[in-house]
């Protein structure tokens, strides 16, 4: 066990208390994760069986590099046994196999978030409803808080209260919608992300046998982010562990960020009183970053007062205090955090991977892109299209569902038509009221169009009974075939590979590779090696298990992919940058009213999660976190005065180093043409003196050969020609990144480098 020198006390003694409930207060930055993994070895080497011991984490990464972690010290047969996983991947997994007690087939599909919004879609337009009243995304939302709350449908109509709230609303028929959804789900033999909780509520609450057999296979459990869970896995939880209440949560209530997303922060803040004789251990030292960083850090959160107390500390370096810069505009903002980037990587030989931007809304990073593509500094944004959301990816996997499961209705209206085969969307209308009206699925209607009646024309009956026919061939191969094959022969046999190889403008070559980037994936899922629990199924590499493991994947588990393989600037939302760590840190946007969101200022719990929010953007930082805010910004099209985030107020003086950027922002011109007042105390913005260009006219003039320069776009350069009268006078630049370049003064926006 000499793992075990590896950990601190508290951590060791965290790791080998086995029985009973305990809860690890694990701050930023201080090791939860080899914690987790070194009690479920510790558990096994203690003659735990590990079909016994059940993991719980948010995301199928963690889980992953949990298990390969557990594999080296107590190898891999033993580590394939475990229950390990997402909350999500791991019920699925459960109502697969009790799904006979709660009448759903066990090929179940799982619908994301474009299918359940466009099933509602659907049904708010079936029942003629107006969709600017009642908006698709916002009764998404609605039936999604209901199901993380375990209000379900029939439950929801009755409640006199909520119907009152949804006519004050003026929305009183989201309580009908919600039950179409549910009754349009369950004849589609399809879940959404919140059913996986929902149904297994129901399942242990209903069925009793079933919570019995799965208390008596879970003797231990373990949950990392604790602070994350919802109502509905709360409950869960408290359900499973009830019998032998070897129940270890992990978790910072310091970093609960999701309540928008339904996570209940009072299920880590009662946990205490949920289990009075629990052991609580507090990983307090922090491993990530510098002494600077963490004080400030705990000096944020201490202002919060719903929170379990801790005190966060590192042995590591003071560091370099935190630098905070105030500027006139969201442009100059950026133009500040592309220029210091560059400072850094030169001064300090760092990748661009070495950087994170964060910014509290997805609307702030244009002006930061902008700033950046000018200097050549390659980024990503998290938060983009993902990988499976391409539609290209969308309409293969819709065919690999009607495969799985033909009753899907989502997946067949997405393809009955794609690649045009000549069905036309009457024709789909048809097919789908018939199916309404019967009480069946499209697909069957369609198997079964002679009793159907519909009045469709021969030609295109004949086109149904040849895609009936596609559908029902790609079925038997995939019963004993894999994930690959039958995935290969679904992109052949459709003409969707054909389609994309034969487009050869730069849209269709790439579409091309994401269906040979997917096919490879599946080809990866089925050589695999098997573990100890998926020896007993017929066909564990299967199509059914492989769309099973693309349904669950989560934003994080995308968040790493590199389409070139290059280092970049990670562009994200702070929501976005739980659980990374950058050597770099720079958070933008510190203004009142945008972080702290103006939706957060009218309620302690709400604004005391913004705080949260900016604890968690701190302590992402390793070596050096940067501060920035701007005066003025446009918002909603409109240019709004700022006030500084009253957070940053929150951070010692002697912690934060703001006079030398004043200097070094004062002496910056803007490149809009405005600069800094000496009275900027009062956000007052001066003009200087410009041509009809918008350009000063005094840089101009001071302009001369053997001047050296700075150009947004193309970087430093000196003068080497000048020729013409103001104001269009043109200079000749030799620029050190890309050669000679003749630029018109009065819009080139030369700086000049003394």
């Amino acid at each position: 066990m000499s793992y075990l020198e590896e950990l601190n006390e508290v951590q060791r003694q965290a790791v080998i208390h086995t029985d009973g409930p305990i809860m690890v207060l694990a701050g930023a930055g201080s090791g939860k994760t080899r914690v987790l993994t070194y009690r479920i070895a510790y558990l096994i080497e203690q003659g735990v069986d590990p079909f016994n011991i059940l993991s719980l984490t948010f995301t199928n990464k963690a889980a992953r590099e949990m298990k390969d972690r557990i594999s080296r010290i107590v190898g891999d047969p033993m580590a394939k046994a475990l229950w390990m996983g997402t909350f999500h991947s791991v019920f699925a997994k459960i109502l697969r196999f009790e799904s006979d007690r709660i009448g759903y087939p066990s090929n179940f599909t799982i619908y994301d978030m474009d299918d359940s919004k466009n099933l509602i879609k659907s049904i708010i337009k079936e029942m003629k409803l107006d969709d600017k009243v009642y908006k698709p995304q916002l009764v998404q939302r609605r039936i999604s808080a209901a199901k993380n709350s375990l209000i379900s449908a029939a439950a929801y109509q009755k409640d006199t209260s909520i119907y009152g709230d949804d006519s004050k609303a003026k929305k009183p028929l989201l309580g009908k919608i919600y039950s179409t959804y549910e009754k349009r789900c369950f004849k589609a033999g399809a879940m959404d992300f919140d059913d996986l909780l929902f149904q297994t509520n129901l399942l242990f609450k209903k069925h009793d046998e079933a919570l019995l057999k799965y208390q008596d296979k879970f003797r231990y459990i373990m949950v990392d982010e604790f602070q994350d869970t919802n109502f509905a896995q709360g409950n869960i939880l408290k359900m499973l562990a009830a019998r032998h209440e070897n129940i270890c949560v992990v978790g910072d209530d310091a970093q609960s960020i999701y309540a928008f997303r339904g996570a209940n922060i009072q299920n880590i803040l009662q946990f205490k009183s949920r289990y009075p004789d629990v052991e609580i251990f507090k990983l307090e030292q922090n491993y990530r970053s510098t002494k600077t960083i963490v004080e400030a850090a705990n000096q944020i959160i201490s202002n919060n007062k719903e929170q379990l107390k801790k005190d966060v500390w590192t042995s590591n370096t003071q560091g370099e205090p935190i630098k905070l810069i105030k500027c006139l505009s969201e442009t100059e903002e950026g133009n500040f955090i592309g220029s210091e980037i560059l400072d850094i990587k030169g001064k300090e030989g760092n990748t661009e991977d070495d950087f994170a931007i964060l910014y509290r809304t997805n609307a702030q990073s244009r002006a930061l892109e902008e700033a950046l593509r000018k200097r050549n500094i390659q980024y990503r944004i998290y938060g983009g299209l993902s990988f499976y959301q391409r539609k290209e990816i969308k309409d293969l996997l819709a065919y690999c569902k009607l495969c799985v499961n033909p009753n899907d209705e989502e997946a067949f209206k997405r393809i009955l038509n794609y690649p045009a085969r000549g069905i036309g969307q009457t024709t789909k209308g048809k097919i789908t009221i018939a199916a309404s009206e019967e009480g069946k699925s499209p697909w069957e209607i369609i198997c079964n169009l002679a009793e159907a009646r519909l009045k469709i024309n021969s030609g295109t009956a004949q086109k149904i009974s040849d895609f009936v026919d596609m559908i029902r061939s790609f079925q038997i191969m995939s019963s004993d075939k894999d994930a690959y094959e039958v995935g290969n022969r679904i992109a052949s046999t459709t003409g969707i590979l054909k389609s994309f190889y034969s487009d050869k403008t730069p849209e269709g070559i790439s579409r091309y590779e994401n269906i040979q980037e997917l096919l490879s994936g599946m080809k990866e899922f089925s050589e695999i090696d098997l573990s100890e629990e998926e020896k007993d199924i017929d066909n564990p590499r299967s199509l059914g298990l492989f769309m099973e493991d693309v349904s669950l994947l989560t934003d994080v588990d995308l968040k790493d992919k590199k389409e070139d393989g290059l280092p970049k600037v990670s562009l994200m939302t702070v929501h976005s940058a739980k659980g990374l760590e950058f050597p770099y840190v720079f958070i933008s946007g510190l203004e009142e009213d945008l972080f702290p969101s103006q939706m957060s200022v009218n309620s302690r719990a709400d604004l005391e999660e913004e705080r949260r929010l900016f604890y968690v953007a701190v302590t992402r930082a390793e070596q050096r976190a940067f501060l920035s805010y701007a005066s003025t910004r446009f918002r909603f099209g409109n240019m709004q005065y700022c006030e500084p985030s009253r957070f940053i107020s929150e951070i010692s003086s002697s912690l934060i180093d703001s006079p030398a950027i004043q200097k070094v922002s004062a002496k910056r011109e803007l490149s809009s043409g405005y600069k800094l007042s000496k009275h900027v105390t009062k956000r007052k913005l001066v003009r200087p003196n410009q041509s009809s260009g918008g350009v000063d006219v005094r840089v101009m003039e001071q302009l001369e050969i053997g001047s050296q320069v700075k150009h947004d776009r193309f970087g430093i350069g000196e003068i080497v020609g000048l020729e013409g009268e103001m104001p269009n006078r043109k200079a000749t630049v030799e620029f050190k990144a890309i050669g000679k370049k003749q630029l018109l003064l009065k819009f080139a926006k030369l700086e000049i480098i003394e």
